[in-house]
């Protein structure tokens, strides 16, 4: 098996917040390497103190040995902070049809979140709804059901909805 069989395994492996998000496709992985009988996996992680990382870890543990590597061992690696800039297209687009707004590509994009209680308006581009495209929305908590998401209302559809912060 090569790295990039390798690689091609862990995309089994699901964000457990977003299931619908490999660990690939988040940017999670950073790199894989085979050394003699020992498979390494380089993660980072998206948070400092993310509680998915134990289960994350395990998956990538459990997967590779489903596929007869004994031996596997997971870094974290923190050279480099985790950026929403690594994630790819492609888990924007499922974030965004699982009702999640996505970041923008590049993080300096984003618009500022406006932090609690202070309410204003805001000249700031809006997050799109993720259900009906309108930008007629507002901000309604710093945080979401996790520290990486911000909850928000869509004034056209009515709908409350996640936002994935950019970091």
């Amino acid at each position: 098996m090569t790295p990039a069989d390798i690689l091609e395994a862990l995309t089994e492996v699901r964000d457990p917040e977003i299931p619908v998000l490999n660990i690939v496709e988040m940017g999670i992985v950073r790199d894989v390497r085979l050394e003699n009988d020992t498979v390494h996996v380089d993660i980072t992680p998206t948070y400092t103190g993310c509680p998915a990382m134990r289960t994350i870890e395990s998956e990538i543990v459990r997967t590779l040995q489903a596929r007869g590597f004994q031996q596997v061992v997971v870094h974290k690696v923190f050279r480099e902070p985790w950026t929403t800039d690594w994630m790819t297209d492609e888990a924007r687009e499922k974030l965004r049809a699982y009702g999640i707004a996505p970041p923008p590509p590049r993080a300096e994009e984003a618009p500022d979140l406006i932090p609690l209680p202070f309410f204003v308006e805001r000249n700031e581009p809006s997050v799109p709804c993720p259900f009906c495209g309108s930008e007629q929305t507002r901000q309604t908590s710093a945080f979401g059901s996790t520290a990486c998401k911000a909850l928000f209302f869509c004034e056209a559809c009515r709908q409350p909805f996640e936002y994935f912060k950019p970091l």
